[in-house]
């Protein structure tokens, strides 16, 4: 019975909540793309300032509309869904003169047509609604699948990231069609929507170009590891980034792969997902974490933190059938999110926040629902449940529902993504629905990565011709059946209790998880005429009996775990940005991060001095407008948009002898951010030879005010070591300071008139007779307790840090980072006064 209560009740309230967000859309918003709950307006594109990428998404064609649409059908209002297709066909129009992700387009517009053509087609041939509906959403989601295919004309196959609505590619005034590089995940996750349009409309030539595109990652995966990328060069396939994960920048690839499976049945998308999921298991798995790992050298994790896409990774484990690792992880996700009240966009291993934005994103609610169709244990409708008093309580507000700037301050953003009403809501609602209680039936339709509806009965529709392009696969090496539950927990009908039970803790005071440095490494065994364990044995291996999954078909699994050298990450020594001009004589010192590419400043004795010249365009993206003024000075450019090299190489073109880059995330500081090592763009950074430096924004704001209030400012980078006038490590000096006036006449120069302060300097150990001085961190006290200005040279104490904001980091930022963790004495800055 409390089942059905929290079930029933949490359902209302789900219903209640919907109606309040899409309701704010359609009274403060639409038809703009999407809301901007705390201004209780639209944001259309062009009148708001430029978010970046994010903005990529918005096409000015009512956007959270769109992806809505088929969200009403599942929350059973139809007389609202039926309106929104009227208004869809009114008003939307897809002919824009506007720039768009070709990823971000597809799942939410293409995918919110195709979901709402399906809904209205199921009401229509029911008899009960849309009488008068006659393939409209699908008409134009064709229109817009021929808007997106010029995307595709590339050599490889794969997609640009961005098309022109209107123009298209490579088109005088289509204003892209540059750009050399895109996400895995944005070259992969297009089968599932443009098969389905292909079977629906007739025309093959949308499956043929995703599937094109598929067939060119695979080829292109590490072979050794059987992991991809996440970035990738879209006219020769090479790799721009090796970093492989199943967080952003890769996550939709793998889920389409095993969708594609399930819409379309195509046994070649089951042996590849498998072939993949096992290298995740093998080298990114580490339970309850999934850590990135380089594509080449999959057994060393390249960072330490994990970023929240990363949370639909347990539904898709689901799909497959493998609960115990999918409920080992969701329970992790779930601690952090008791412990900062919503997953951070990304968390350390030791559960701290690394990015504290949270954007509304509905993973985690994902995970949870199948988690719980799988298990039907109620834990889940109580994660559920937390949920939705999360985001009343602090994501609620009088315009709708806004994203959280900060989970630890709990500051808002002016956003609310249309995937937080295409998605968040829908599983939610099924979450706490029966079967009985939807209008349709859920089991006959898979999911996008958007969470539009798709039904599985396209699988009998005919696919287009294609070529054999894998050899043929053995299917004793891939798994077609699921782990046994019985013989992982024999008798045990609360098993996914036992499993969570052992990450309860998991962020608890001292409780920090830490990965675990072993590996598993599969031995391939040959026919030697030997059972597999006498073969082993015979090897000098010796076996122990592993408690793990087994399947309902007995086999052999045979497990070395080996201790594995795993490279220390690369130590990063800490640069700094003084400003040495007057007034500030380098009193004032911003800790900066290092490249690993162009001039090493530690190297470099002295450093490097120049005066410092803000570059036009500031993001250095383009041609360079300034390059006059630029030559022979230190360039001052804001990070987004293009690669860290080619703004370097632009500049360095343009006559700068060194770049200072400022983050473009407001609010980020290197009191509370680790320090970066930028790097290259996966090619030869040779070419580069100028040194350059990486501000956080607060930093970076201080430097820019001071070339604003000084027509010149000069600069010098170096090691924070070598700060000019600092005395390192040892404690302040002292000195014998005696003090006496003067007689008029004693002075040799004779310029001065009246009594004057003589000082007389003697060696030995120095008390300052007025007072003793001492050093505590940065900052100068008195024993008093009173604070003072450090003499010059002396780094002065930090001011109170903001949290900082977190980036757009989806899987689709441009900038390269590699994060490290700050050296011990890391410490913030400060200005003087």
């Amino acid at each position: 019975m409390l089942i059905l209560y929290i079930s029933f009740c949490c359902r209302d309230q789900i219903v209640e909540m919907f109606d309040h967000a899409y309701g704010s859309y359609m009274k403060y918003a639409y038809p703009a793309d999407e809301l901007m709950p705390l201004s209780c307006r639209g944001r259309v594109r062009g009148l708001e300032p430029n978010r970046g990428d994010i903005d990529d998404s918005l096409g000015k064609f009512s956007l959270t509309l769109v992806d809505t649409l088929d969200t009403l059908v599942v929350l059973n209002k139809l007389d609202e869904f039926e309106d929104a297709v009227r208004r869809t066909l009114r008003d939307v129009r897809l002919d824009n003169d506007v720039v768009v992700s070709v990823f971000e387009t597809n799942i939410r517009v293409l995918g919110g047509l195709l979901g709402a053509h399906v809904m209205a087609d199921m009401l229509r041939q029911r008899g009960e609604r849309m009488q008068w509906y006659r393939d409209e959403l699908l008409h134009m989601a064709k229109e817009l699948g021929h808007r997106l295919l010029p995307a595709f004309n590339t050599t490889s196959g794969l997609p640009y990231p961005r098309v022109n609505l209107r123009y298209g590619v490579l088109n005088p005034l289509s204003r892209t069609g540059t750009e050399s590089d895109t996400c895995t995940a944005c070259a992969g996750t297009m089968i599932l929507e443009f098969a389905a349009l292909s079977r629906l409309s007739g025309e093959a030539v949308f499956e043929e170009h995703a599937r094109k595109a598929l067939d060119v990652l695979w080829e292109k995966r590490q072979r050794g590891s059987d992991l991809v990328g996440t970035v990738i060069n879209i006219h020769n396939g090479d790799w721009v980034r090796r970093d492989s994960g199943v967080g952003a920048g890769i996550d939709s690839y793998y889920e389409y792969l095993m969708k594609a499976y399930i819409l379309l049945g195509d046994n070649v998308y089951l042996e590849r997902f498998n072939t993949h999921y096992s290298a995740i298991m093998k080298y990114i798995s580490q339970p309850p974490l999934l850590l990135n790992v380089h594509m080449h050298n999959p057994t060393v994790s390249v960072r330490s933190w994990m970023d929240s896409l990363l949370a639909f990774f347990p539904g898709l484990q689901v799909l497959r059938g493998d609960l115990k690792p999918a409920i080992e992880t969701h329970e992790m996700l779930y601690q952090v999110t008791k412990q900062h009240k919503f997953l951070p966009e990304a968390f350390t291993t030791e559960f701290r926040v690394h990015w504290g934005q949270h954007p509304l994103r509905p993973e985690f609610a994902e995970s949870t629902y199948y988690l719980y169709k799988a298990t039907g244990d109620p834990y889940y409708l109580r994660v559920g449940q937390s949920i939705v008093e999360k985001l009343n309580a602090h994501a609620r507000v009088p315009c709708g529902f806004a994203a959280v700037q900060d989970v630890r301050t709990g500051t808002h953003e002016d956003r609310m993504d249309s995937f937080f009403l295409a998605e968040m809501f829908k599983y939610l609602y099924l979450l706490f629905s029966e079967k009985n209680q939807l209008h349709f039936d859920i089991d006959e339709y898979i999911f996008t990565t958007e969470a539009h509806l798709l039904p599985i009965s396209l699988s009998t529709s005919q696919p287009p011709c294609r070529a054999e392009t894998d050899p043929p696969f053995c299917e004793d090496l891939f798994t077609y059946s699921c782990p046994s539950t019985q013989t992982l927990f024999p008798n045990n009908p609360s098993f996914a209790k036992t499993i969570r039970d052992s990450y309860k803790y998991l962020t608890g005071v001292g409780r920090a998880f830490h990965a675990s440095p072993d590996r598993g490494i599969e031995l391939p065994l040959h026919d030697h005429g030997m059972e597999p364990v006498e073969f082993l044995r015979s090897m000098g291996i010796s076996l122990s009996p592993l408690n793990e999954a087994g399947a309902h078909e007995g086999v052999y699994r045979v497990k070395l775990v080996a201790e594995l050298t795993q490279t220390p990450e690369e130590e990063v020594v800490p640069l700094i940005v003084q400003l040495i001009s007057p007034p500030y004589l380098g009193r004032m010192v911003l800790t900066a991060g290092p490249a690993k590419f162009g001039m090493d400043l530690i190297k470099q004795e002295h450093g490097v001095k120049g005066s410092i010249v803000k570059t036009s365009p500031y993001t250095a993206c383009g041609p360079i407008e300034n390059a006059q003024e630029l030559s022979g000075h230190i360039a001052l450019v804001l990070r987004g948009d293009c690669m860290f090299a080619a703004k370097a190489r632009r500049l360095q073109e343009a006559g700068a002898i060194g770049v200072i880059f400022i983050d473009h995330r407001e609010g980020s500081n290197s009191a509370e951010t680790p320090l970066f090592q930028m790097v290259g763009d996966g090619g030869s950074t040779a070419d580069i030879t100028i040194p350059l430096v990486f501000l956080f924004s607060q930093e970076g704001a201080l430097l820019t005010s001071a070339l604003e209030d000084h027509s010149n400012v000069d600069v010098l980078m170096l090691p924070k070591e070598r700060q000019l006038g600092k005395r390192g490590d040892k404690p302040l000096g002292k000195m014998n300071i005696k003090f006496r006036l003067a007689e008029e006449g004693e002075l040799e120069e004779g310029e001065a008139r009246g009594p004057t302060l003589k000082f007389v300097l003697e060696k030995g150990e120095v008390v300052l007779e007025e007072e003793e001085y001492r050093q505590q961190g940065d900052s100068c006290l008195t024993p008093g307790g009173d604070h003072v200005p450090c003499s010059y040279g002396q780094t002065a104490a930090s001011p109170p840090s903001h949290s900082p904001n977190d980036p757009n980091t989806d899987p689709r930022s441009q900038d390269s980072q590699v994060p490290q963790t700050p050296p011990a004495d890391h410490r913030p800055w400060a200005p003087q006064h």
